[in-house]
């Protein structure tokens, strides 16, 4: 690969810190939006911005696992979605949070270590994912209420480039993925449900932007409370 004066990160650095990113990203929605306890959570700084750490052991066996699968898949360039939903205890998706990640440029395997032209270098990337964790602290004055219990829960549902598959577990580990319930995803979006456009970035080899969604259960839910807190006012 022929380089010039303006080469910055690599393929492989770019995907290995965009898995880093989404790793602080996962951990501080989770804080933020109050699924487990805040008495869970360590506040720490990542690129120079608050974000919060579990620390219980298996939420983050299971958060490490999936986004070790993610990067292998990225690596591969077969990744188009990595979304987080937030879900009641009926399994029924509240919010999503989409991490849309696509590959600009087609690399070839034997050069995906090599600094690419035109990219950005890790300082700048640094600062533009800064910028991510901040506007996600932000959107969450935005977001309706989310009401959450004992019942409420994650997961990680990662979207296949078209024509792509998950590649095969190695032998004796058990398979990364398995099928997402449709209602998760961003097929399973409703008519009414409301999109929140956070930060997009385009790095020189793989975009990168994340939206949240507010589901339209979630949103049915929070306008019958506040019909039924209208009710109450008027009886009183």
């Amino acid at each position: 690969m022929v380089l010039g004066a303006d080469a910055g990160i690599s393929f492989s650095e770019t995907v290995l810190a965009i898995t880093e990113f989404l790793e602080a990203a996962i951990h501080t929605i989770l804080y933020l939006r109050q699924v487990y306890p805040p008495e869970v959570f360590v506040r720490r700084k990542k690129y120079d911005a608050p974000v919060y750490q579990s620390r219980h052991p298996g939420l983050n066996e299971y958060i490490t696992g999936a986004l070790k699968a993610v990067r292998d898949e990225m690596m591969l360039g077969h990744v188009d979605k990595v979304i987080v939903v937030i879900k009641d205890g009926n399994d029924v998706a509240l919010e999503r949070y989409i991490f849309s990640v696509r590959g600009m440029i087609e690399v070839p395997i034997h050069d995906r270590d090599e600094p690419i032209q035109g990219a950005m270098s890790p300082p700048q990337l640094g600062g533009y994912f800064r910028s991510f964790l901040v506007k996600l602290g932000m959107v969450e004055g935005t977001l309706r209420e989310l009401q959450v219990d004992d019942g409420t829960s994650f997961a990680i549902v990662l979207e296949m480039a078209e024509e792509a598959r998950p590649t095969a577990a190695q032998q004796g580990e058990p398979p990364p993925w398995m099928p997402a319930v449709m209602q998760h995803s961003s097929e399973g979006v409703g008519d009414e449900s409301k999109l929140h456009v956070v930060r997009a970035l385009n790095t020189g080899v793989i975009d990168l932007s994340l939206m949240v969604q507010e589901s339209e259960a979630k949103l049915q839910a929070a306008r019958s409370k506040e019909k039924g807190k209208g009710r109450a006012t008027d009886d009183d």
